[in-house]
């Protein structure tokens, strides 16, 4: 198993809580050697990548129905079906690889910090979904958990159900910002089906790869830059386009939130982090007292706390999860023990109904918190994280993905990569804090809670309007 390459900068930071995120996929020419198609650096000359800069992920802009795209497709569409039922169920099966996928990255690298987003993954797998033919369709279908339909179309008009539920949500002067965009970045010379220009119409732009792949790896770059406000620059290095490329999906969003609750900043002091047993070293802890949700989940074994991002209207922390437009970060906190984190990790990719508990099973009560100032630039390969989910056959030379053109021209991918990028401090964050000491009683504690991040922890952003698992992160260590 080829283990993801990594690079990974963790700084202190002290402006509002940014992330940008964006997925490339880079598509080579079949008329080279497969071997011509690898590469030492994931990066570096002739792979094909996605590239995921941490912010919030985009929506496909589709519209026809996918009969065209899909042989036999219309005539399953025509099954009528429930609209708000396919979307939740659709929500379902994201919660579902969210959490497999946050376990898979953590064995594959268990000894360092992460931080991705497996909705921006997830809706580049769609559009990949979206393009692929019979065993691919399938192993794609099993793959993101859509089962419950054999029909594009269903699951389109879910998926179009869900960007549009996001479009309009946040606007600058919201407290909580977010944009997305998706872009296919097809070589002027492919011949893109009709199906797919129509349904892509908006997403859809060719680039000549052939006669000038550096301009059109800068127009790229340039393009991840604008989406995420400047977080993400130079995502692709001098090599990653060649003149055999064919087709980069590519997915770009931003996301800025400042904490409902502030953090003080003149109560931010260095203290002790708890790598382990053996290791500590110091870090930059903030520090706030607030009535915040917070549970004791048994099954999980770990206390978990809920950090609300400011909507920008009057907040109130018992609406919460009937506010469409609200974001939080969730912090899950296991024991300061050797192999606590790792057996949090598989029992959350293990229990397809988690999510939902943790989101509404929480008591408002005052809790006294603290939690690490820190920066993390991430960049990972997603290509054996996929393999270790089953869905190493979307990198083989067997791979349908003739949707994209009718078959006239065979699209091959070859690597998937994510990079993410993510700045906690006292006004917004992305990271969360943890209990040192905790124990599962059926009385309700005395207030106020201690929920210290002082040893490593996993989070998640999550969006209410969406039920989806924005972002997810491991906290190991500062660095």
């Amino acid at each position: 198993m080829m283990i993801p390459y990594w690079h990974e900068k963790t700084e202190n930071n002290s402006s509002l809580h940014r992330s940008a995120d964006t997925d490339m996929i880079l598509q080579k020419s079949n008329n080279q050697p497969r071997h011509t198609a690898k590469m030492s650096n994931p990066l570096g000359k002739g792979a094909c990548r996605l590239l995921l800069l941490l912010g919030l992920i985009t929506m496909l802009g589709l519209q026809p129905a996918f009969g065209q795209c899909s042989p036999g497709d219309e005539k399953k569409a025509m099954e009528k079906s429930d609209p708000d039922q396919s979307r939740t169920r659709l929500y379902k099966g994201e919660s579902i690889f969210t959490l497999q996928l946050l376990d898979a990255i953590n064995t594959a690298t268990p000894n360092e910090n992460l931080f991705f987003s497996p909705y921006s993954l997830y809706n580049v797998l769609l559009m990949m979904y979206f393009g692929a033919q019979n065993s691919t369709e399938k192993l794609l279908r099993t793959g993101l958990n859509l089962q419950w339909s054999d029909s594009k179309t269903t699951v389109h008009e879910a998926y179009d159900t869900a960007r549009k539920s996001l479009q309009g949500r946040f606007s600058e002067s919201n407290a909580v910002g977010f944009s997305s965009v998706d872009k296919l970045f097809f070589g002027r010379q492919i011949p893109i089906s009709t199906c797919m220009q129509q349904k892509f119409a908006d997403t859809i732009e060719q680039l000549d790869y052939e006669n000038q792949p550096e301009e059109q790896r800068t127009y790229i770059n340039r393009w991840v830059e604008n989406a995420t406000r400047g977080q993400i620059k130079d995502l692709l290095v001098p090599g990653a386009i060649t003149r055999n490329t064919k087709l980069a999906i590519a997915n770009a969003a931003y996301f800025k939130g400042t904490w409902q609750t502030k953090f003080k900043a003149g109560e931010t002091k260095k203290e002790i982090f708890y790598i382990s047993a053996d290791r500590q070293m110091f870090v930059d802890m903030m520090h706030v007292e607030g009535t915040f949700s917070h549970a004791a989940n048994e099954k999980l074994g770990c206390h978990i706390l809920e950090l609300p991002y400011s909507t920008g209207a009057e907040d109130d922390d018992s609406q919460r999860s009937d506010n469409p437009n609200q974001v939080s970060m969730f912090v899950f906190l296991p024991p300061a023990e050797p192999n606590a984190l790792s057996k949090l990790l598989a029992r959350l990719a293990s229990d397809t109904n988690i999510l939902h508990e943790v989101v509404n099973d929480g008591i408002s009560r005052k809790v006294d918190v603290k939690l690490p100032k820190f920066s993390i630039e991430k960049t990972v390969e997603m290509k054996p994280v996929l393999e270790r989910l089953g869905m190493g056959a979307l990198f083989e030379n067997t791979a349908n993905f003739d949707s994209f053109t009718d078959g006239r021209e065979p699209i091959e991918f070859d690597e998937v990569l994510q990079k993410s990028k993510i700045e906690v401090n006292e006004e917004g964050s992305v990271a969360a804090s943890a209990t040192v000491a905790f124990s599962f009683r059926s009385s309700r504690p005395v207030d106020p809670a201690m929920f210290h991040c002082n040893h490593p922890f996993v989070f998640i952003i999550y969006d209410y309007g969406t039920r989806s698992v924005l972002f997810n992160g491991v906290y190991r260590q500062p660095e």
